[in-house]
């Protein structure tokens, strides 16, 4: 599976993983519940991009942070549209979210605004980079983070990383999860990116996750792990290698997802 290791877990394990935790009742608190008031996609679209880019810290500061954005854009993709880039860096001039201040994410909006009106929207524009002939969606998203920050110095929106720099880019892989994914959890919408070509969003919890599962060895979360972990987990799901990521990273979070009980009473000394 990755070099010689054998993964310490097997496929019926994670399925019941999955059908213990992969359900909407169990997704509160996490950003994705803003996803799910938005059925025009081109609203979603907007709401994950600024939910995936806030997601990081205490989950209820993240919350509470992405519900201020959104209650200055009740329309998200219109209010682009509509405003101009001194409008929305106005509007979110007293923003502050951790290290994410109000001035990068009016440059995040901005430059969502452009990509929609040069696209149509951030889904057209992210299937402009995306080939058959790419494994992952990694080569896509490179050049969707260059759209978003064509005009804009990189250094102002720090949430928008590109894996072609070697992040991660575990928020931008949760974003994409959200919008390509369709599940109980997971809404959807970009119903022509192959969910086979999704990359693992890798933290430092999941990377503690995927080395004890042993699907990878390496201690950095950086993008070559995700590639690797992504790559071990397409052996047990290859149309939908993110399948398990949302149970998984529940363990740890919720109270009853006891992840060093879990570990204890599934992971095996040998590959099974």
């Amino acid at each position: 599976m990755n070099g010689n290791i054998s993964p310490a877990i097997n496929r019926d394990v994670l399925e019941e993983l999955y059908a213990t935790y992969n359900r909407r009742e169990m997704v509160h608190p996490d950003p994705i519940e803003f996803l799910y008031g938005y059925e025009d996609i081109r609203d979603r679209e907007v709401v994950a991009l600024v939910a995936s880019c806030l997601a990081y810290g205490r989950v209820a500061q993240i919350l509470k942070s992405v519900g201020r954005v959104l209650k200055q854009m009740p329309a998200p993709a219109m209010f682009l549209e509509r405003s101009s880039p001194e409008t929305i860096r106005r509007a979110f001039a007293g923003f502050k979210h951790r290290f994410t201040t109000g001035e990068a994410l009016a440059a995040l909006l901005v430059g969502a605004r452009r990509v929609i009106r040069l696209y149509g929207s951030l889904g057209v524009s992210f299937e402009a980079g995306l080939s058959d002939e790419h494994e992952t969606v990694l080569p896509a998203l490179a050049a969707f983070v260059r759209e978003l920050t064509d005009e804009t110095d990189a250094e102002q929106v720090p949430s928008v990383p590109s894996p072609a720099d070697g992040s991660a880019c575990k928020r931008l892989n949760l974003f994409l999860r959200w919008m390509v994914r369709r599940d109980a959890v997971d809404p959807g919408g970009w119903d022509h990116v192959p969910p086979s070509k999704l990359v693992v969003p890798l933290d430092t919890h999941m990377l503690r996750i995927s080395r004890a599962l042993r699907l990878t060895q390496r201690k950095q979360a950086d993008i070559r792990t995700a590639e690797e972990v992504t790559a071990a987990f397409r052996e047990f799901a290859p149309e939908d290698p993110v399948r398990y990521d949302f149970a998984l990273t529940r363990l740890g979070i919720r109270r009853d997802g006891d992840l060093d009980a879990f570990l204890k009473r599934h992971v095996t000394s040998e590959a099974t």
